[in-house]
């Protein structure tokens, strides 16, 4: 786009003028601070700059805002500005401004997104399963939060890589090969399916702490698998490849980006364990503590105040996850050169990267323009508040999870879509029961705990998937009526008259905001809000305001291209979660 077409954007730069124009240009840089109005009655946006200002300047917020609009040129795109209450500045758009932006978003193949003026090359870890375990409903979360943080970082023009650091290394591989010895696997032998070696996994370790041989056994086939013995290596790749077959079945059903490319697992970073020490050493970041190579951060201490230890490497000189975090850290700001590391991991881990970015900073790997972020998140309840699980107090799978969502939306759209032939409800059914399965996480507060509840995700009321989707196919329907082809076809220039046409081309003009805010935050449930808002101001507009018999052929066209825009824009924000928009339901 040549211009800018959300109006929040637009009227940034007359309020720097007028705030300059007003009291200097100390003031120049003052966040004016605009959002839409809650209340239209009010006008279309408002402008809260005046209540902190007025504290810098030592002025009254009414004086301030009456200084800053006597200053404001805004005539071309508002018809009127006026100052309300103790300083509220109400902004009322001229309604053929707001057609015309609209007209020019419907013209532009990403909708009004603007692309990030600094672009980034941002780290995403997220999803993170352990090799030789199924994947179950803890890794939801990580697995569907991340991949929409991936689709949002990349829409605004930064350059994302994907991450899946996969538990593929350490105690439990000898445990587990030196079961798969005792029961008979040998190399290029069979392997365990992924759902047998759940089991087998079971089996070592009861075996491990039951066996005090055993046990011995497998920390000895811990040093040779690390120190390169091929028969271990060879058992422990097919360990890595069978359980990298269901992840990857997993994310497919799921519908995430991950794929092989993406995984890196703590076994890659193996070699880089002893430079990474010996440079923390260099810089004198480590101290002997009880035998252990140990990091302090200043400022994590106890519950006794004591300080708090990062083990970088044991006393009988393994290394664990600590240290593994810091070569991943290192490694993804000096060979993947990411500016920004984002680290999608539930809330019980953030004191460990808050200490393994402390540590990054104090060995300047972070810092001068390079920054870790911990995206973390809280956990999937049952109906009784507790951590979700089977009714036998089981994990659940993910598979089995993923499965019953589709069997039961099954149900839902064959009696919803009773015109649907038996494949396309079969793939409408599937696109709306894992779409409800996302929605329901990503749709609230990430830092949040929230109840599992299969009859709200899958309703068609409310802020759910089905509801988005359902919109959006009515509109699809819309066209399939009017014989023409849509949505997409970027219909006739709008034309902004009524009520509920206003409030919808207001709606659609704050998708670029929406979308800004839910990357630069890390936050999809605010592209989730959004999107919930726009379909209940279409569903408005549409009872209000006829499409098919528009009074004039202008008003048709014009409505038309509105529905075309609406769909469009529901259509990438679903996309941008990483949720399918049937054309039909």
């Amino acid at each position: 786009m040549t211009e800018v077409a959300d109006p929040l954007r637009t009227l940034v730069a007359p309020f720097a003028s007028a705030i300059t124009a007003a009291f200097g240009p100390d003031y120049a840089a003052t966040d004016p601070q605009l959002r839409r109005s809650q209340q239209p009655q009010f006008g279309d946006y408002q402008a809260n700059v005046a209540m902190g200002l007025a504290r810098r300047v030592g002025r009254g917020p009414r004086e301030v805002a009456e200084a800053i609009v006597a200053a404001l040129d805004v005539g071309e795109l508002c018809e009127r500005v006026e100052v309300a209450g103790p300083g509220f500045i109400n902004l009322t758009m001229r309604p053929e401004h707001l057609a015309a932006a609209v007209t020019a978003v419907a013209g532009d193949e990403n909708l009004g997104i603007a692309p990030a003026q600094e672009p980034e090359t941002v780290v995403v870890d997220y999803s993170a399963p352990n090799v030789a375990k199924e994947m179950h409903v803890g890794h939801l979360r990580s697995t569907v939060i991340g991949d929409a943080l991936v689709r949002l970082l990349g829409a605004v023009g930064h350059r994302v890589i994907r991450q899946n650091h996969l538990g593929d290394w350490g105690t439990p591989f000898g445990m587990l090969i030196e079961h798969l010895v005792d029961v008979g696997a040998q190399t290029g032998g069979a392997i365990p399916s992924i759902g047998d070696l759940d089991a087998f996994y079971r089996e070592a370790r009861t075996k491990f702490e039951a066996d005090a041989d055993f046990a011995e056994r497998a920390r000895a086939r811990v040093v040779t698998l690390q120190s390169g013995d091929e028969t271990t290596l060879t058992l422990w790749r097919a360990l890595v490849a069978e359980s990298e077959r269901h992840f990857q079945a997993v994310y497919e059903r799921l519908g995430v980006c991950l794929a092989a490319g993406d995984v890196r697992g703590e076994s890659f970073y193996n070699p880089l364990l002893d430079e990474t020490v010996e440079e923390l050493e260099g810089l004198g970041l480590l101290v002997v503590d009880q035998g252990a190579l140990c990091a302090f951060p200043p400022g994590f201490v106890g519950r006794e105040g004591q300080p708090l230890p990062l083990i970088v490497r044991k006393r009988d000189g393994g290394y664990g996850y600590d240290a593994t975090d810091l070569a991943a850290l290192r490694f993804r700001v000096r060979d993947l050169a990411a500016q920004h590391v984002v680290y999608v991991v539930d809330a019980r881990q953030s004191q460990h990267f808050a200490m393994v970015f402390a540590v990054g900073e104090q060995a300047g790997w972070l810092g001068d323009g390079r920054r870790a972020e911990h995206v973390a998140f809280g956990t999937v309840l049952g109906p009784d508040g507790r951590p979700f699980k089977t009714r036998a107090g089981g994990t659940v799978k993910l598979v089995e999870l993923l499965e019953e969502a589709v069997q039961r939306a099954e149900a839902v759209v064959a009696e919803n879509g009773r015109e649907l032939h038996a494949d396309e409800r079969s793939a409408v059914a599937r696109a709306v029961g894992i779409g409800a399965l996302k929605y329901a996480d990503l749709a609230n507060d990430r830092v949040k705990d929230y109840a599992f509840d299969w009859d709200r995700m899958l309703s068609f009321d409310g802020n759910t998937a089905p509801y988005l989707q359902y919109a959006r196919a009515r509109i699809c329907s819309i066209f399939r009526r009017a014989g023409e082809e849509g949505p997409g076809v970027g219909a006739g220039a709008v034309v902004v008259e009524e009520p509920t046409e206003r409030a919808l081309a207001l709606a659609l003009l704050s998708f670029d905001g929406a979308v800004q805010q839910s990357a630069e935050l890390l936050q999809p449930h605010r592209l989730c809000t959004y999107l919930f808002d726009l379909a209940t101001a279409f569903t408005t507009f549409y009872e209000h305001c006829p499409v098919l018999r528009a009074d004039s052929d202008q008003q048709r066209s014009s409505r038309l291209a509105l529905c075309d825009l609406t769909a469009r824009v529901l259509g990438r924000g679903l996309e941008l979660l990483g949720i399918e928009a049937p054309d039909r339901m």
